[in-house]
């Protein structure tokens, strides 16, 4: 039994057991892939997978019970490395951080200049994507630290940290009559084209849920994933903005103002979350504490052991 064996297991589920693809993955062959999943199968005197003649189509019940097994063993193999590189007292190497647009943009910046100052022997490796896609690559290890207000909860895989909590605002132009309205609410705000985040992006589930509990269906015209685009589409008068807090708190665009809209929609938290089971280097925790200086090391540690969230 050896690690390449194991590999091949993995990335064959991961990647929808087309060997071709786990074959570029592991810089090898498609029959090598394949003999090496053969041996491990004969080695262990069952089958991981379920076949149509030579094409895998699926994992076996035994192959599901296995596959967990290798992720644990995988995983160890990697963390191991990563203890190895922190206690021969190396200070270099590469964080990767995966986050939606409105984190890397507003949330990120001061934490990633605090972070080079304390590390600047660390590469920084900055990914933009949904919370889905955030979410899987933490759990393969593509990402070390994943950060999103949606969604990153939902995975047993993952361990969550709540970070900070925010609120959605509405962007107008100047002059706009929803100004005038003293406390603005649902009906006033539907009666015009709304532009804001797609759907599974940046709280958008609590603004749908807004209007759902009222019993109203907005003019949804434009979706974007950023902030700064949603703006610059409000500016245009194509519609009234919904925006993240933060993409406001240095102020509008240009020609535009923003209506406060906690009463309007519930607050959301922004969550980072870390491999269960992972082995954290020293900067990694720097980082994470950089960014939620509410918690301690030690609450990270418990929580990566699986004591709680």
């Amino acid at each position: 039994m050896n690690f390449q064996q194991l590999r091949s297991v993995r990335e064959a589920a991961r990647r929808g057991y087309n060997l071709t693809e786990v074959a570029n993955v592991l810089f090898t062959s498609q029959p090598g892939v394949s003999r090496q999943i053969r041996e491990l199968e004969e080695e262990l005197g069952v089958d991981i997978f379920e076949r149509n003649g030579k094409r895998l189509t699926g994992l076996t019940e035994p192959g599901k019970g296995i596959l967990h097994i290798i992720e644990r063993l995988l995983l160890e193999a990697e963390n191991l490395q990563q203890a190895g590189l922190e206690y021969s007292g190396k200070t270099s190497g590469t964080l990767a951080v995966a986050a939606t647009h409105t984190q890397a943009r507003y949330a990120l910046p001061k934490v990633v200049q605090g972070f080079r100052a304390a590390f600047p022997d660390v590469r920084i490796a900055l990914q933009q994507s949904s919370p889905e896609h955030i979410a899987q690559w933490v759990i393969s290890g593509k990402a070390d630290v994943g950060i999103a207000t949606e969604g990153l909860s939902q995975f047993e895989e993952l361990v969550s940290f709540p970070c900070y909590r925010w609120n959605h605002v509405v962007v107008v132009p100047e002059g706009h009559p929803l100004l005038a309205e003293d406390k603005l609410s649902l009906q006033a705000l539907a009666a015009w084209p709304l532009i804001t985040y797609d759907v599974g992006f940046t709280g958008r589930g609590h603004i749908d849920d807004a209007f759902r509990q009222a019993g109203i269906a907005p003019d949804i015209v434009l979706t974007a994933m950023d902030s700064d685009v949603i703006q610059q589409y409000v500016s245009l008068g194509l519609g009234v903005g919904i925006v993240a807090s933060m993409a406001v708190e240095q102020g509008c665009g240009a020609g535009l103002r923003h209506v406060e809209a906690d009463h309007l929609f519930a607050a959301n938290v922004t969550r980072l979350a870390v491999r269960r089971g992972a082995y954290l280097r020293s900067y990694t925790y720097d980082f994470i504490q950089q960014f939620a200086p509410q918690l301690t090391r030690e609450e990270i540690k418990t929580a990566l052991q699986g004591g709680g969230e």
